[in-house]
């Protein structure tokens, strides 16, 4: 058995249309979810199951729709979590600002990144998520860190192309 929590505006997510989304996670881990208002979760089942479950329990309590958080079930895949506090210190301007970054005019930096990393990217409070196969998943926190940092957009770009070239090699 196994304790996590998820912040109360993401239990309805987790629970789905009349607990759809809950019976599919279910199904799909192997687990049984109790779920409370308070955003507290119990994973119950076998010790391994458990264990791969609660990735993908934290994944839809970051952001994910629970359709791609499912794939943190395969090992082929994984989740990264970045705290963006972590490139703005305390000053809530420079957050706003680096926040404004990764995201873009439209969302078009962060999905320039899905894009070309083949990975899902969510920005929710103060996180970035990222869930992809492992390879792609670290290609995109890299650029993403980079982004954070304050790399030019298109310096970013040009490193994942490079990095993706050096993958296929």
């Amino acid at each position: 058995m196994r304790e996590l929590k998820i912040p109360k505006a993401r239990v309805a997510v987790l629970i789905g249309t009349k607990g759809t989304t809950k019976r599919f996670l279910e199904k799909k881990l192997g687990v049984k979810l109790t779920i409370s208002t308070d955003g507290d979760i119990m994973l119950e089942g076998p010790e391994l199951k458990t264990f791969l479950a609660e990735p993908v329990v934290k994944a839809v309590g970051r952001g994910f729709n629970p359709k791609v958080a499912v794939n943190l079930a395969n090992e082929a895949y994984r989740f990264e979590l970045l705290d963006i506090q972590h490139f703005t210190g305390k000053s809530k301007k420079n957050f706003v600002r680096i926040k404004a970054r990764m995201i873009g005019t439209g969302g078009k930096a962060r999905k320039t990144i899905e894009i070309l990393t083949r990975t899902d990217i969510i920005i929710y409070g103060k996180t970035v998520g990222i869930i992809g196969k492992v390879e792609d998943a670290l290609i995109a926190r890299a650029a993403v860190e980079k982004l954070l940092g304050g790399a030019p957009h298109g310096n970013v770009y040009k490193y994942i192309e490079e990095e993706i070239k050096k993958k296929r090699w």
